[in-house]
């Protein structure tokens, strides 16, 4: 599920112009993203003193979050799944080759005092 994503999740963009790129979450809003180096728009600014010159930078814009999805240090995308443990922790997991691999923990277990 995309909702589960935060700041420096690796993600693979699965519609757009950039289909089929990667890049690390840099900013998330209510239903955009942020990912480096993905949807770069080019930015015409004006010289802002005698010094200086006009240029023209590219730069990130955001991508809904329906065009992302997580994926693997490789590239592979994955669906991930929660679940808490016997020790009452809440862990995000996806399934590769038959085994669970933790992607993410979201809740630690509260310290009785």
């Amino acid at each position: 599920m995309v909702s589960w994503l935060k700041k420096d999740d690796k993600v693979l963009v699965i519609a757009g112009n950039d289909k089929g790129k990667t890049g690390v979450v840099l900013a998330r809003g209510e239903d955009k993203v942020l990912v480096q180096g993905i949807n770069i728009r080019k930015k015409h600014m004006k010289k802002r003193s005698e010094n200086s010159r006009s240029e023209i930078i590219s730069i990130e814009t955001p991508i809904h979050i329906s065009n992302i999805a997580p994926c693997t240090q490789d590239g592979k995308k994955i669906k991930l799944k929660s679940k808490t443990t016997t020790q009452g922790e809440k862990i995000l997991y996806y399934i590769e080759n038959g085994q669970e691999i933790v992607y993410r923990t979201l809740r630690k277990t509260q310290k009785s005092r």
